[in-house]
């Protein structure tokens, strides 16, 4: 066995394995035996083939699949101990002249190589990095939302914006007739939510379809029909008022704050607001941590250049799937995927020039801190040791979670590295503001 390689140039290599017929021959003839042993073929005994018949027979696919079997694990160990560092699989160059008679047998094998290139987190220079905090009118919004969502409701006459509004949705060749609780904010067409204005108790308002709602998607909800009828459904329905109702604001009293946060743990508006501020931030920052990150990505692919062995990786796309691909779809697969292998090949050299990596109990500490997250949720505050330990470990005895927990842990240390070695701008914005710079909405 003798394995050499040629670097066509810095991405492209073709490795040269050459094979001796005494590097598979023992173990096909041992095969071979074996196979006499328990062969049987009409006129002989089992066990009595005569081996000229068994080679005959089975020896040249036995041959076929001990010579793959050798040139497969010693390419692979050639390209361990070589410590190349490759992208896809080796590809075999096809020999049309290949002779399966000869004594030696010479192979060839394509690589990619993974491109060398340096990350300097210190060139990024564009990215910021937000610091949302729950501004004045957002607290007093929660608030509101909280008085409403414990008040009362006080039935109405006559319908005004804010109200809510029950009654039953019909159309009768469609076969409509869902019953709904409705409040006016609800419809995109601000004439569907004028023409409830001023309407009593059995009073019928008739509405089309056609853009009612910001997405059509939601005609499922309040009319019932099958995801296949919302897309372009233009049809007139009715809507029957059955009742009208006020939520009449529950007051801010020590009755609503035990009733929320527990018997004395809350005294006073600033209190509540205190601690709607303090939960809010905390989800604002993981919003916040996540955009960061992306936008540090989206910096590292513009300014992180370097060449990929694209022919060689449209030519091992053709080759990974269960169906073969024409070259054309490899072309269209190969543009879809870059940017992904770019990054992924980026962030490998983030973490390899940083030295992250992932030990037991960096991933049992934090998928304990995600348990008892989880518990608080449904009130189990003070769970004790043994019970999250326990959780724990089968959790991590799930190879699915593992990966996926793994991912997090990791994402977690490249946002913590980003944010100490990223120059970037903080700015402290409120939510929406927040929202128009992510979303430009």
């Amino acid at each position: 066995m003798n394995i050499t390689r040629n670097n066509t140039d810095a991405l492209n290599a073709v490795i040269t394995v050459e094979v001796n017929k005494a590097d598979f021959a023992p173990k096909v003839e041992k095969l071979l035996k074996n196979y006499q042993k328990t062969a049987t073929t009409p006129g002989f005994r089992k066990g009595g083939v005569p081996m000229a018949l068994i080679r005959k027979q089975y020896g040249k696919a036995i041959m076929l699949e001990e010579v793959n079997k050798v040139i497969q694990e010693n390419l692979n160990k050639y390209i361990q101990q070589e410590r190349l560092d490759i992208l896809g699989n080796p590809l075999p160059v096809a020999n049309e002249s290949f002779d399966w008679d000869a004594e030696d047998y010479k192979f060839e094998f394509e690589l990619g190589l993974t491109p060398t290139f340096d990350i300097n987190l210190d060139n990024i220079k564009t990215v910021t990095q937000y610091k949302i905090v729950a501004d004045d009118q957002m607290l007093d919004d929660q608030v509101l939302r909280i008085r409403k969502q414990y008040g009362n409701a006080v039935p109405k006459d006559t319908v005004e914006a804010g109200d809510d509004i029950s009654g039953t949705f019909n159309n009768e060749e469609k076969g409509i007739n869902n019953p709904a609780t409705i409040t006016l904010d609800i419809f995109k067409n601000e004439a569907a939510a004028a023409a409830f204005i001023g309407k009593k108790v059995g009073d019928v308002v008739t509405l089309n379809t056609v853009g009612l709602f910001p997405d059509d998607h939601q005609l499922m909800d309040y009319l019932k029909v099958s995801h296949d009828d919302v897309h372009d459904l233009d049809i007139d329905v009715t809507f029957t008022i059955e009742e009208i109702t006020v939520s009449e604001p529950a007051e801010l009293n020590q009755e609503l704050f035990d009733k929320l946060f527990g018997e004395g743990n809350v005294s006073s508006v600033e209190e509540i607001k205190a601690k709607i501020k303090e939960d809010a931030e905390k989800q604002f920052e993981v919003q916040a941590n996540q955009k960061f990150l992306n936008d540090v990505t989206e910096s590292l692919l513009a300014n992180t250049k370097f060449d990929l062995p694209s022919a060689f990786l449209k030519r091992w796309i053709q080759t990974v799937g269960e169906k073969p691909l024409t070259p054309e779809q490899a072309e269209v697969e190969f543009e879809r995927s870059e940017n992904g292998l770019r990054y992924q090949l980026i962030e490998g050299k983030v973490m390899t020039q940083n030295h992250l990596q992932i030990t037991f109990e960096d991933l049992k500490a934090y998928t304990a801190e995600v348990i008892k997250k989880q518990m608080a949720q449904f009130g189990q505050l003070n769970p004790t040791e043994a019970d999250v330990e326990g959780i724990v470990a089968r959790v991590l005895s799930n190879q699915e979670e593992v990966k996926k927990l793994s991912d997090q842990v990791m994402s977690e240390k490249m946002l913590n590295l980003y944010k100490s070695k990223v120059n970037a701008e903080v700015k402290e914005v409120t939510y929406n503001e927040f929202v128009a710079a992510s979303y430009g909405e």
